[in-house]
């Protein structure tokens, strides 16, 4: 049987007296590329937060690769990018990509670097620039090279097209689908409905805390019968 690259099971957790994610099984297979989506408020940051255990739960278990997630070592198979990135703004990009290879015991290579710039659109000047000068959409790349040098297996990005242009979000996507072709597995929170339509295997859709559906979108137009995934999620939500 093969190994889930996420597992959560009957995760529950609570702010004060609200409940905000309520008993989410969700399975994830390697090499599965699955995204997230709902309103503001739903609870896809809170979920993003429990999987990488940067809050506790109060109910249900989480596993990376069959590995408990509270334990540290579950993630040395991942790479993740928050929504509201904001490196160190004292440090050249390179200085910031050093540092974050050096935590994993992963020497810095010039070619790579350059490389994965070139590959979302960012400008090779910009690894010699102190990261305050940079606008939201380079600091943004600066986020995603950092993730996609790491090389792991499993990539968890929450809104990762945020402030980047058209022709950096194509990039994006380019980038992602060589990471399908190599075996990578992707678990991404959007806004973009077209962007999960274009990229994932399967989708859910969370609601006020439930999981509303699982499925491919193919599935999710079809469930609800609709033209569009927009116009099925908005029935989803509504149902």
């Amino acid at each position: 049987m093969t190994q889930l690259a996420l597992n959560l099971q009957q995760v529950v957790k609570h702010y004060d007296k609200k409940t905000v994610l309520k008993s989410i099984d969700l399975a994830i297979a390697p090499g599965e590329f699955f995204g997230l989506v709902g309103m503001n408020g739903a609870g896809k940051t809170t979920l993003l937060k429990c999987l990488l255990d940067f809050c506790e739960l109060d109910q249900g278990s989480i596993e990376i690769f069959g590995v408990s997630n509270q334990l540290t070592h579950a993630r040395e198979s991942l790479a993740f990018l928050p929504e509201r990135f904001m490196p160190p703004y004292y440090l050249t990009g390179k200085d910031f990509i050093k540092y974050m290879l050096r935590l994993q015991n992963i020497p810095y290579q010039q070619a790579l670097a350059e490389q994965a710039m070139h590959d979302l659109d960012l400008d090779l000047s910009a690894l010699s620039k102190p990261v305050r000068s940079y606008s939201k959409g380079m600091t943004q790349k600066l986020g995603l090279v950092a993730c996609f040098l790491a090389q792991k297996k499993l990539y968890v990005l929450d809104e990762p097209m945020s402030g980047l242009d058209p022709k950096a979000r194509a990039l994006l996507r380019a980038r992602l689908q060589l990471l399908r072709e190599q075996g990578g597995t992707l678990f991404f929170s959007s806004h973009a409905l077209a962007d999960v339509e274009g990229l994932c295997d399967r989708m859910a859709i969370l609601h006020e805390g439930h999981l509303r559906f699982v499925g491919s979108p193919q599935a999710c137009r079809e469930q609800y019968a609709a033209e569009s995934l927009e116009q099925a999620y908005m029935r989803c939500i509504s149902s």
